[in-house]
């Protein structure tokens, strides 16, 4: 997954894009933060884990309000106010003056009084709480060595995120929990099928992808956790839903596709597999009988900097997809819905979650970057981790909110 940069502005409108009005001060701030990050212009992995960071802030403070202020819109917008801004003024130092800003106004056009007096206190608190648990949470020093003969030649970027397996998991008990077995054999079947695969369809020219497998792949390269919040809001921002229900959805789902990320980086460097564009280019090496090498194939989509298997977007997507499903059903009232600045702002819809799914899975195989069997390994971790979500955080029972912040 590629760092992508995006004008701000531009960046913020499109995630709005044919969705409906902000239901309340979860998800009206679930908005505002996305566009802090992408002005903050942090890589895919990082803005995942300070998404997580504030949405258990939220989810958290909101749950802790005391009788009565817990019924108090008051109260709950000044608690989602100060929980953003006790973490993003934290976690985003550059946009401190932006987030602080926008809070200031937030917390202004609120009465004062005693709920909002408990809703600025429970914010802090809350933002405080998980701060000070997650303060360890961090990677290690980037000691990544390049697998090269002696005095050879190797391109010298080195890859991405080599060392995020190394942070603590919110849900997981530990990076590895579910890694998958290793990919197919190169003497396999599936190998070679699932080579010609890519190579048809993922050709950056010359392949047999159609206008509307290019314009999925192109909606997909598109990697911050805004494209999966803008599917979360499209059944968030439903009529009669409160607040509470949606701090413990965003809550959900941060942590899950933030441990998601632990897991696939812990894979990717455990399994360390070649991308297509590598397999394609030494197709005449592999042993395979049926895969002959193109020299001059490349994918659609540039590849991201880091090993292929398993496919980061499918973990992030079912991940995203289980606690949606567990929430409003396999097919939702209202269809899932999500835009893409890397699509030109268009948005796209599902009826269904397995459809959603599938097509972020399928994006990765027209843009190049993942064969088939990558995505389907990507997808089996992301619903593991997803049901965690479900059980620990969506469906948890009240008693156990206060045990959010802690690690696992």
């Amino acid at each position: 997954m590629q760092r992508l940069h995006v004008n701000t502005t531009f960046a913020t409108v499109l995630l709005a894009v044919g969705l409906p009005a902000a239901a309340d001060a979860v998800t009206d701030w679930n908005r505002r933060a996305d566009g802090f990050i992408t002005e903050s212009k942090l890589g895919t992995p990082p803005a995942i884990r300070v998404m997580a960071v504030v949405q258990t802030a939220v989810h958290d403070a909101v749950a802790r309000l005391p009788a009565p202020a817990a019924r108090s819109p008051a109260a709950i917008d000044a608690a989602v106010a100060t929980a953003h801004r006790v973490t993003l003024g934290r976690l985003l130092p550059a946009q401190q003056p932006a987030v602080e800003s926008a809070v200031t106004a937030a917390l202004a056009a609120i009465a004062d009084g005693p709920a909002k007096a408990a809703g600025v206190d429970a914010g802090t608190r809350a933002a405080q709480a998980v701060l000070a648990a997650r303060a360890a949470d961090a990677p290690g020093p980037d000691r990544y060595r390049p697998q090269a003969a002696p005095g050879v030649y190797v391109p010298t970027m080195l890859p991405a995120a080599a060392t995020w397996a190394q942070r603590t998991p919110w849900l997981m008990t530990h990076a590895a929990q579910f890694r998958p077995a290793a990919p197919p054999a190169l003497a396999s079947d599936q190998w070679a099928r699932d080579v010609a695969e890519v190579k048809a369809l993922g050709a950056k020219a010359g392949g047999q992808r159609s206008a509307e497998q290019t314009a999925i792949a192109r909606f997909w390269e598109y990697s911050l956790p805004a494209i999966y919040h803008g599917v979360v809001r499209s059944q968030a921002e439903q009529p009669a839903r409160d607040a509470l229900a949606n701090a413990r959805l965003f809550a959900a789902v941060a942590q899950a596709i933030d441990d998601a990320m632990v897991a696939v980086f812990d894979a990717k460097y455990h399994h360390h597999s070649w991308r297509p564009v590598t397999a394609i280019r030494n197709g005449d090496v592999d042993g395979h009988p049926a895969t002959e090498r193109d020299a001059g194939w490349s994918p659609l989509v540039d590849t991201p900097m880091h090993p292929e298997y398993p496919g980061a977007h499918s973990i992030l997507a079912a991940a995203v997809g289980t606690v949606l499903e567990a929430e409003f059903g396999a097919a939702p009232a209202q269809p899932l819905a999500t835009s893409s600045p890397t699509a030109q702002g268009a948005t796209r819809r599902w009826t269904r979650v397995d459809d959603f799914v599938r097509e972020v899975s399928d994006a990765r195989i027209y843009g190049g970057m993942h064969f088939r069997f990558s995505t389907a390994a990507g997808e089996a971790m992301g619903r593991q981790i997803g049901r965690l979500a479900v059980e620990r955080v969506l469906h948890a029972a009240p008693s156990m909110h206060a045990d959010a912040t802690a690690p696992r």
